[in-house]
């Protein structure tokens, strides 16, 4: 049976009825350079033995080498169970539910999920996954609005600490719906929200401040101050957190003096998921059970059926195939469910103390890094505050010129910043997770220890 069930006779037909002669007609209104496109820079099609001989060129291409960049994506150690569980076909080939009764199997992983997140942020409520952590802001953002309908301004307050990315994506997401994000500068001293900045706002009509904890800097914030601020100003406080640091740090459901942080994101890769050429990610969303009608994307409960037994259902999913469209708090159609059902299983193997023991030795790591590097001659920290896996150091050279010679060795040596805050030209963003044994961290001060001696005197002139 032909897939195209139309003759000739009735697509004539259809064209006679609608006043054209040809399907090229049709679609006159298209620019003919658009519509004959030339393959010329295709090539033929080849064969199986010379297409795999080709991915395997490709795939020598990818460095290899020591990475001691983080800026929202983590090496972490993935156990090998982890992703043999997670592809197994049960998991792998399940659609992502939208019938309530349907696919027992990962609605309780949905929910095992929903129940650790909640125990790790010490939230309410935590939906289903959302597609990233940046996006997973702006669904924050945009629910802040919904829900905090004694503010009329739809200011948001954004620090600069904010991953920059994430940032920019709330910003194109949000800006068009008359949302206000106004800047809020960092402290030069310590690479945190600058708190005296901040009071610029107060008394004012503020509709959320966003609380990134660790911030891009990998500085720890005063989120207790930062969160009573918010309340205390009648906003809605946004926590942006990294979920491996909550194994050590206080959790945002604890945040300030009153019910801790209103809407709680962040991005699920260190949870499981490996450094991929930029993904899949997923972003995590959490929040006050006040607030879990404005939440996005879908939430899965648990229930009983008449014989006693224990059921998983779709309990809230408010996008507009399911609800009247005006009611739609979000159009996000899916979640990220094989994302979601590797971290759960990475969850489950390392359990709390796991978690708490890759936060902690990250943490060392990084100081370790910190003081190897500034030991060189005119390396320094550019912040005093404290951090957690991440640090910024400010180098006697050229940062790009410095971070290539690096490559050149195999070793990432970290993210330039100038790029993203031009006042902080020379400075590089530095990361190490438990993968980064001393011996990494060794090889690393001694190559940048040489590079900068070879530096020539152009590189260093720059800086003076």
């Amino acid at each position: 049976m032909p897939f195209i069930p139309h003759t000739d006779d009735d697509i004539q037909a259809m064209l006679e009825a609608i006043g054209v002669s040809t399907i090229d007609d049709l679609f006159d209104e298209i620019d003919p350079s658009l519509r004959n496109v030339s393959l010329a820079g295709i090539p033929e099609g080849a064969g199986e033995q010379a297409i795999t001989r080709l991915m395997h060129e490709r795939a020598n291409l990818d460095a290899a080498g020591l990475n001691f960049i983080g800026a929202g994506a983590y090496e972490h150690h993935v156990p090998a169970a982890v992703w043999e569980l997670a592809t197994r076909g049960e998991f792998y080939s399940a659609y992502t539910p939208y019938q309530p009764e349907a696919s027992q199997g990962t609605l309780q992983l949905v929910y095992e999920y929903q129940t650790m997140m909640c125990g790790l942020t010490g939230m309410d409520v935590a939906n289903a996954s959302l597609y990233d952590g940046a996006s997973a802001l702006a669904e924050a953002v945009l629910m802040a609005v919904r829900a905090n309908r004694k503010s009329k301004s739809k200011r948001v307050l954004m620090p600069a600490g904010v991953h920059p990315f994430y940032r920019e994506v709330a910003h194109n997401i949000c800006a068009n719906q008359g949302i206000d994000f106004q800047p809020v500068e960092y402290d030069p001293a310590t690479g945190t929200v600058d708190q005296a900045g901040l009071a610029r706002w107060a008394g004012e009509d503020v509709t959320a401040l966003v609380i990134p904890q660790p911030n891009f800097f990998g500085g720890l914030e005063d989120v207790d101050a930062l969160t009573d601020w918010a309340h205390a100003n009648g906003a809605l406080a946004i926590g942006v957190v990294n979920p491996v640091s909550l194994a050590v740090l206080s959790e945002p459901g604890g945040w300030g003096s009153g019910d801790g942080a209103d809407i709680v994101v962040g991005e699920g890769q260190p949870l499981g998921a490996p450094l991929a050429n930029g993904g899949p990610y997923f972003g995590i969303l959490c929040c006050r059970r006040a607030h879990v009608r404005q939440m996005p994307g879908r939430v899965v409960g648990r229930t009983q059926d008449m014989e006693g037994r224990d059921g998983y259902v779709l309990t809230l999913q408010p996008r507009e195939q399911h609800i009247r469209r005006s009611k739609a708090t979000s159009n996000i159609c899916t979640n990220q469910g094989l994302l979601v059902t590797a971290a759960t299983i990475h969850m489950s193997l390392i359990g709390p103390e796991g978690l708490a023991a890759v936060a902690t030795t990250s943490m060392a790591r990084t100081a370790a890094l910190a003081e190897r590097l500034t030991g060189i001659e005119g390396v320094e920290r550019v912040f005093d505050g404290p951090f957690f896996h991440e640090c910024v150091l400010r180098l006697p050279a050229d940062a790009d010129a410095v971070l290539a010679a690096l490559a050149e060795r195999d070793i990432f040596g970290g993210l330039a910043l100038a790029g993203f805050y031009p006042e902080l030209d020379n400075a590089v963003l530095v990361c190490a997770t438990e993968t980064r044994t001393e011996g990494d961290i060794e090889a690393y001060g001694q190559a940048l220890t040489e590079v900068l001696a070879r530096m020539p005197d152009a590189a260093r002139a720059s800086v003076a």
